[in-house]
């Protein structure tokens, strides 16, 4: 199994898990964030992400993102 890592600005790596309510992680998965495919972060701010995925930008807050384990 992949290590979980904090993702930096810049980095591009694949999703090895997603957590939460099973809510939560459909919701997730509807926007493309499914385990596997690459994620990048492309900004922080005040510690919410927009995140780089699909060739789309998704901003998600912190509590969303904590959910995405690269």
């Amino acid at each position: 199994m992949l290590p979980i890592v904090m993702a930096k600005k810049g980095e591009c790596n694949p999703i090895v898990k997603i957590t939460g309510r099973e809510e939560v992680r459909q919701h997730l998965a509807e926007l493309g964030f499914v385990v596997g495919e690459p994620v990048e972060v492309i900004a922080e701010i005040s510690g919410n992400l927009i995140l780089g995925i699909k060739d789309c930008r998704i901003a998600l807050s912190r509590e969303m993102a904590n959910r995405i384990m690269v």
